[in-house]
């Protein structure tokens, strides 16, 4: 019986995913529920799962292709074997480590065939360093660039293999000046979009300050243990700036207020974006209804959220909606900087680097690890007072986390 494989549902906001690899070749047997193909949004990764046991018949949608919910993928021969030469082969292949990291997909594996190259000869782009067809296309053109008669040279060094992060990089070396050209990812590419979109659409403006974390150190020093005990995770910085931004998005809405065409939309609850860095690039992963959550509740779902991302496993409903977003640049040294706005939200807050400075308290003046904060926020909706105002709160509710757990 033949069973269809089928791009998975999209959300509304998705409009098309586009074919990244497939872990199977028309042939191969396969296990329902094992990972066939996996499919690139602008947001996350998809892993499609064969819909039943049997043997792949056809792909349909190649690596590299557009494609739209539900529409065909492939059919699989449900309930069939493959033949005994096919699941040898297959074993033999499972069987030795991929030099990149991640399997190749089969129609990668032929076009290394078809010119004599091995996957150790390349450096991949994709997942887990996978080699996509860009990298064999890449690799052919420098091989096929002539180059001037010259005498005999000494092999050439093998060079170490590059980071996904790395590969589109200009590559040069001592003999010849290269260049590698790369699609850009549709999770790169969706980011460069809305950027532009929020830096013509919105009024954007930003205001700063900073705050005094020598409290919240002091707190954390003194009960991190007794935290981490009590809840299984560990207290950090960015659970009380969470618990600070809902309180004071509560005193100021317009901040926690989206435009919808020529309304303008209060929202009631305060789900919280956290920007978190993966291999893909940024992404946005949404802490829903974060004003009822505990401190050790929005400590364990950063580290969920942070764990994912890294694995790449991030779904749609993880990352769709948010009222507010706080970014924090300060995990990479970043000492201030303007967040760029994440439409269709009003503001995003900005956090930065620790830094041990000389300040002024009570006419005297002391060392104190300050922190630079920054609010980007849409004029449209937000009035500079409200803004500034809304970034002091924060400030002053960092620097006495009491009053963020006695609610005052």
């Amino acid at each position: 019986m033949s069973t269809e494989i089928k791009v998975p549902v999209l959300p509304e906001s998705v409009a098309d995913a586009t074919i990244l690899t497939w872990q199977k070749k028309p042939g191969d047997a396969v296990k329902r529920d094992e990972v066939l193909v996996e499919v690139e949004t602008d947001k996350v990764v998809l892993e499609v799962p064969a819909p039943a046991d049997g043997v792949l018949v056809s792909i349909v949608a190649d690596e590299g292709a557009v494609v739209t919910a539900e529409e065909l993928l492939g059919t699989i021969d449900e309930g069939a074997s493959a033949p005994a030469e096919a699941q040898s082969a297959a074993a033999v292949v499972s069987s030795t480590p991929a030099a990149t990291g991640g399997a190749t997909s089969p129609s990668v594996r032929q076009m290394l065939a078809e010119n004599n190259l091995s996957e150790g000869e390349i450096s991949g782009s994709g997942k887990d360093g996978r080699i996509i067809k860009a990298d064999v296309e890449a690799h052919l053109g420098r091989s096929a660039r002539p180059t001037p008669a010259a005498p005999p040279a000494a092999p050439e060094a093998v060079a170490p293999a590059a980071s996904p992060a790395a590969t589109s990089a200009p590559v040069t070396d001592a003999g010849d000046r290269t260049e590698r050209r790369v699609p850009m990812s549709r999770l790169r590419a969706r980011i460069a979009e809305r950027l532009l979109h929020a830096s013509q659409s919105t009024a954007m403006l930003t205001t700063f300050n900073e705050v005094d974390m020598q409290p919240v150190k002091e707190l954390r020093a003194q009960y991190k243990d007794q935290f981490e005990k009590a809840h299984g995770v560990r207290l950090g910085f960015m659970s009380i700036f969470v618990k600070a931004a809902t309180e004071a998005l509560k005193r100021f809405p317009d901040i926690n207020a989206s435009i919808d065409g020529d309304d303008v939309v209060y929202h009631g609850y305060c789900d919280i974006g956290i920007a978190v860095s993966s291999e893909r690039g940024l992404v946005v992963p949404v802490i829903r209804d974060a004003e009822h959550l505990s401190l050790a509740g929005i400590e364990t779902q950063i580290g969920e959220y942070a764990v994912r991302a890294k694995e790449g496993k991030l779904g749609l409903e993880d990352l769709t909606g948010g009222t507010f977003t706080i970014t924090n640049g300060g995990v990479f040294g970043s000492l201030m900087s303007t967040p760029i706005l994440n439409p269709p939200q009003s503001a995003i807050l900005g956090m930065h680097a620790m830094q041990d400075r000389p300040v002024a308290i009570n006419g005297e003046v002391v060392i104190r690890p300050m922190m630079y904060i920054a609010l980007s926020y849409d004029h449209r909706i937000v009035d500079g007072q409200g803004a500034v105002t809304f970034l002091k709160t924060i400030k002053e509710l960092v620097e006495e986390p009491a009053k963020i757990l006695l609610d005052i």
